[in-house]
């Protein structure tokens, strides 16, 4: 699951970039590590490239662009844009990455998406508190040495144009998160939804301030066991932990806002609605809290939602007596009822047993049959269990269930091909639209000339803009396009089937582990089937 993250930075030192990459720093003061002799400490492993600075180093190319074209003197100038890409810790054993395809990663998107712009691209083969998600830095100069083409997150020509900054706005923001989700697919790696927030919204602050608050509880702990006292407290909780906590636990039994508002005040916290958004103002605050920083599951929707469905629980518990709830587990029930999708595969599932015979026949020795018997085994009991509790009365009905979900597995695919396809129909529309916008002053200016001479040596002049215009002419006319479309409106249309893409990406994979299940299952139930008469003859014979 991918994460996108920017960091700009007003620091003139462009070698402090450098420096941070290649060099171990602490990661709550972010000042270097120093071995005993006082020198700089080197990572253990990183990947690094420096991109349009030519033969100097990335700061001193920084710095002779910003000369050259007098931007970044002032001291509130932003002077370089971090942009962090944060890949999950199962794409390494799970799907392949390694720090080596994660940097020419890196570099293809950086090259994609800022052009023109002196960068540093290194990639990092393990995260903070040694969580293992392999990640990749993007530093940028915010100078742009060297037009470049109008990509669809720009919104100005200043955007376009040698020697102008580069803006990291919320359209652009929303364009670069796509772009990682659309990565991740093409390459088969985790992912989630990053357009759509999170249910908990944990900002950077929030989350530094968490690390030194464990780190500072554990010093704590750790002098007050050293003198026989035992810990308090073992789990830091920043205030809005703490928060949520509270939310959720008035939340579970309210039925009524003014229930839900009335509970909230029994722990000291205050639930104001303004403009349709709600805040939450503790005790030690005199500034309320907004849902927003807290998550999605806080906003008033979702707290209205699950309002709602308590109401309509109570009333239900009040006319018949509660059943017990059951969660199904069993293949069959997760046909029928569906369940929610999941990006990482199971690996807790029925395997498939081994033919010992054919692997004999291979060369495999005693050690390892008697390792196979015994997986054989375990494998039989596994699948019978699930056999059995799955409901199916016989092989037969396993077989339909085995065909309705690989038909169900190819009509997912099939969309997902088909959204797939009008996805890059959009792109390829979008491009050429860009590239023809972009050449509309040339244009403009052949339509000023008032001779035929003066509309020749303009075009001559310009010819590399109108060789652009032609071509884009004839693509849309090739798709029989009469009409331009509006770039606002094509992006979203864009954003949109990227959403619808995600979704069926992860109701595909879901439905591609019920059929492994079922084949699995099947093929195990195959071979007890054929192994039944031999046992039972084996056991006349002993009688």
């Amino acid at each position: 699951m991918a994460t996108f993250k920017h960091i700009s930075s007003k620091n003139a030192d462009y070698g402090a970039a450098e420096q941070y990459l290649t060099f171990e720093h602490d990661e709550f003061t972010m000042k270097p590590t120093l071995d005993g002799n006082g020198r700089l400490v080197l990572r253990d492993d990183y990947r690094i490239s420096s991109l349009n600075c030519g033969d100097e180093d990335f700061a001193i190319a920084c710095m002779r662009s910003n000369l050259k074209y007098g931007k970044n003197q002032k001291r509130e100038d932003v002077k370089s844009h971090h942009y962090i890409i944060s890949f999950d810790p199962r794409d390494a054993p799970d799907n392949g990455l390694t720090a080596d395809r994660a940097q020419a990663l890196g570099e293809e998107f950086c090259k994609e998406h800022f052009p023109g712009h002196q960068a540093l691209v290194c990639t990092h083969p393990d995260g903070h508190n040694h969580s293992g998600n392999i990640h990749v830095h993007i530093v940028i100069n915010s100078l742009r040495i060297a037009e470049v083409p109008l990509l669809p997150y720009m919104e100005r020509p200043a955007d376009t144009r040698e020697g102008c900054k580069h803006r990291c706005t919320d359209a652009a923001m929303e364009y670069f998160k796509a772009e990682v989700m659309e990565m991740c697919h093409r390459e088969n790696l985790y992912q989630i939804d990053l357009l759509n927030g999170s249910k908990n919204r944990v900002t950077e602050r929030e989350y530094w301030a968490k690390r030194k608050g464990q780190a500072a509880l554990d010093k704590e702990n750790a002098s007050q066991s050293a003198t026989g006292e035992p810990p308090k407290q073992t789990k830091f909780e920043t205030d809005k932990e703490k928060l949520r906590r509270t939310i959720r636990t008035a939340l579970s039994s309210a039925v009524s806002f003014e229930d839900f508002s009335g509970k909230l005040l029994q722990q000291g916290v205050t639930v104001k609605e303004s403009r349709g958004r709600l805040s939450y103002l503790t005790p030690d605050r005199t500034k309320p809290i907004t849902a927003r920083k807290l998550g999605d599951d806080f906003d008033r929707a979702a707290i209205l939602e699950t309002l709602t469905i308590n109401a309509q629980n109570a009333a239900r518990a009040a006319e018949t007596p509660a059943p017990r709830q059951e969660y199904p587990r069993s293949i069959k029930d997760r046909l029928q009822r569906g369940k929610a999708a999941i990006n990482a595969p199971k690996n807790d599932g029925v395997q498939r047993m081994v033919d010992i015979a054919a692997k004999k026949a291979e060369g495999k020795g005693r050690g390892y049959e008697k390792w196979a018997t015994l997986h054989n085994l375990k494998q039989m009991a596994a699948t019978m269990s699930v056999y059995e509790e799955s409901g199916f009365s016989s092989p037969e009905e396993l077989e339909a269930a085995l065909a309705a979900a690989s038909a169900e597995l190819n009509s997912v695919h099939a969309k997902l091909k088909a959204v797939e396809s009008t996805l890059r129909e959009k792109k390829d529309l979008q491009k050429q639209l860009l590239a023809y916008i972009k050449t509309k002053p040339a244009r403009d200016g052949l339509r000023a000339q008032k001779t035929e001479k003066a509309r020749r040596a303009y075009r001559e002049q310009h010819e590399s803009e109108f060789i652009i215009s032609e071509s884009a002419a004839r693509y849309f006319k090739a798709q029989g396009i009469s009409k331009l479309p509006a770039t606002k409106s094509l992006q979203t249309e864009i954003e949109q089937l990227t959403k619808e893409k995600n979704a069926l990406y992860n109701e595909y994979r879901e439905k591609k582990e019920n059929v492994r299940e079922l084949q699995t299952v099947k093929s195990n139930l195959d071979k007890i089937l054929r192994r039944e008469p031999e046992r039972g003859k084996g056991r006349e014979n002993e009688r």
